[in-house]
């Protein structure tokens, strides 16, 4: 009897996702849970793609799809003749919910508080602590508050309970993550500042993307001079073109995402930028994807998260006039390929640097606080903090010697 969890998408899938697999622990019988992503309509098709393989491979098994995929197109799964049982998202972590068939899919626009947060990564060295789900923005391209609701913070207790339980239990890294981190009430710089006096023993805070017209003074001090927190922060820019930004409802300008750059760089300058990016977004010329792929080396963006735009029904920008497929999925390619050249030579520049790696469980591999993959020429026990000492680099890798 085995319970098969498989996540899509974000870091907040992959928490909730843990937290199915404990919930769903001594089921009797097997069970396949696809917890699917919508944020792009090739991530609804991959979430498909599971479910049938799913019922290819274990004929006999339960198959659940949940997740914003079934949130958002909860007709198109239970349409399949593979799917069991369709679950929405605050649905999925109720135990009992998953003995049924048919469809199983609330109002995710009604309150729902959380009391603790979803987490991640028990018996591992890193955590995802759910600390924020929905967004009360309405970006035009953006389908994930249909799939999530308006925004909810977990309160603070709540947050600081759970992350020192995961430091007791000898993780060492804790990853905040949210749906729209920024929006966590009453805020997020109030949130790190008691999780850093609370949780003494916590080593390495990191946080997931954030939106940068919402990092306010508070939250911009804690990232630039607080140990603790990793030099590593991932912004959630989506294009680099100012037109572009508008029409996408962003609240920040390409001069401002700069501008934060060039501030933390300014205090902090080994800080590592990674950043959201999408490509052939609706109305976008050749002059303004050349902006967005600009925005790459102006904004030293070493780790891109880059795909094509797919219009999701419902949207603005599903109305707006498109860009063909194949010159979203080529200008795609280009950000991957100059956000591959930025990281590459960012990666030369480390070489000879010793560097702090929090060793995961193979023992010879693990992330440095700039979130760099480091292959070690010597194991180390999983979840030690090991200074090593770079010596070379494959563009995508480094390589070095535990000291």
């Amino acid at each position: 009897m085995t319970v098969d969890v498989l996540d899509f998408g974000c870091r907040l899938n992959i928490a909730e996702g843990a937290t199915i697999g404990r919930l769903l622990d001594g089921w009797r019988g097997d069970v396949t849970v696809i917890n699917g992503c919508a944020v792009t309509g090739e991530a609804v098709r991959q979430t498909a793609q599971a479910a049938r393989r799913a019922r290819r491979d274990r004929p006999d098994a339960h198959v659940v799809v949940t997740g914003c995929a079934a949130q958002v197109d909860r007709k198109r799964f239970s349409a399949m003749p593979e799917v069991d049982l369709v679950l929405g998202n605050r649905e999925k972590l109720v135990a009992r919910n998953y003995a049924a068939h048919g469809v199983n899919v609330g109002d995710v626009m009604a309150p729902a508080p959380r009391t603790l947060p979803v987490v991640s990564g028990r018996g591992q060295t890193r955590s995802f602590v759910e600390i924020q789900t929905g967004c009360d923005h309405r970006c035009t391209f953006c389908i994930i508050p249909f799939g999530r609701g308006d925004s909810s913070s977990v309160p603070v207790a709540g947050v600081v309970a759970v992350i020192g339980a995961a430091v007791a239990a000898g993780q060492r890294e804790v990853v905040l993550t949210g749906v729209d981190l920024t929006s966590y009430r009453p805020s997020l710089a109030a949130l790190v500042t008691t999780i850093l006096h609370e949780v003494p023993t916590l080593p390495r805070l990191r946080l997931s993307s954030l939106d940068p017209a919402e990092i306010d003074d508070a939250l911009f001090d804690l990232i630039a001079h607080e140990p603790r927190i990793m030099p590593h922060v991932h912004l959630s820019l989506q294009s680099g073109d100012p037109m572009i930004l508008k029409r996408m409802k962003r609240r920040h300008s390409r001069e401002q995402a700069i501008a934060l750059v060039e501030r933390l760089k300014v205090v902090h300058p080994e800080i590592a930028i990674g950043a959201d990016l999408i490509a052939g977004f609706p109305t976008e010329t050749d002059a303004m994807h050349t902006n967005n792929a600009s925005i790459i080396d102006a904004c030293d963006i070493v780790f891109g998260h880059i795909f094509p735009y797919s219009p999701r029904e419902g949207t603005p920008a599903a109305q707006m006039p498109q860009v063909a497929p194949e010159i979203a999925k080529a200008r795609a390619r280009e950000l991957r390929e100059a956000s591959a050249r930025r990281r590459a030579t960012w990666l030369t520049g480390l070489v000879g640097t010793t560097q702090h790696v929090l060793v995961e469980r193979s023992g010879t591999r693990g992330h440095a606080a700039n979130f760099a993959s480091v292959i070690l020429t010597d194991a180390r026990s999983p979840g030690a903090i090991t200074a090593v000492r770079i010596t070379a680099t494959d563009g995508e890798t480094l390589t070095g010697d535990p000291e």
